[in-house]
């Protein structure tokens, strides 16, 4: 027979290894154990694309984007409303194509709707991400990556509901809404129309408190996962074995 671990020839009946000194029978309840370990967290870390999971790069790096969530989360989610910190941060030319594009997608269903339509642009492009990678791509930290971005999104909308009275947020093109004509200012004219426009302040702050969850819960999510994908790479890059 040869030694499970070392490979070396052995007699029959050894119970240990007469070159490296490991004992079969215990060698082989910890080979059991590690399996049965490594399968736990395959299927915890089936959520992962399977190339991802041992390759320490990919850990490093999903690492470091979570890094940058946690520190734009640290400078956006403190600020008030009226702050509009996300408006003026460079994700808010992120998210823009995104609200423009809600209009002319949303045209077809009539003024109200195409107005809200900006706001449901930049809202369903990060949810129909998070779905694909999610149930599509199988990659869940991406997924929290649009978790997160979704949440960012409702950070940036939450000033434009909360200026929907003072009108005096600047506006695409260098306009203001207490200078443009009824309805290019969208949540002054969504607002109005519904018989909402008292509550611009309390639906921009349930807007802030809601992004705000969304963002920590995207991020938790990923740091779950980069610990379990951090335990995974522990067990399989250098397993011990303690021979006593």
């Amino acid at each position: 027979m040869n030694c499970p671990k070392c490979g070396a020839r052995q007699p029959d009946g050894n119970t240990g290894c007469s070159c490296c000194g490991v004992i079969f029978e215990k060698y082989r309840k910890y080979l059991l154990a590690k399996d049965r370990r490594e399968t736990e967290v395959q299927q915890r870390m089936a959520s992962l694309p399977v190339r991802d999971i041992t390759n320490p790069v990919y850990f490093y790096g999903r690492m470091a984007a979570l890094l940058i969530l946690v520190y734009f989360s640290w400078r956006l989610i403190p600020a008030p409303v009226a702050a509009n910190a996300a408006g003026e941060s460079f994700l808010h030319l992120i998210n823009l194509p995104f609200h423009e594009a809600g209009h002319i997608l949303f045209h077809p269903f009539g003024r109200l709707i195409t107005s809200l339509g900006g706001s449901l642009g930049q809202l369903l492009m990060p949810a129909a991400c998070l779905v694909t990678l999610r149930f599509k791509a199988r990659d869940a930290f991406g997924a929290a990556i649009c978790l997160w971005w979704l949440g960012e999104n409702f950070l940036d909308m939450a000033p434009y509901i909360d200026d929907a009275r003072s009108l005096s947020m600047p506006l695409l093109g260098g306009n203001f809404g207490h200078s443009s004509p009824y309805g290019f200012h969208d949540w002054e004219f969504i607002l109005t129309e519904t018989g909402l426009l008292s509550y611009d302040h309390a639906i921009a702050a349930g807007a802030k408190y809601l992004g705000s969850f969304l963002m920590l819960g995207g991020m938790l999510w990923a740091a779950y996962l980069l610990l379990v994908q951090y335990r995974f790479l522990q067990q399989v890059t250098s397993p011990r074995f303690d021979r006593k």
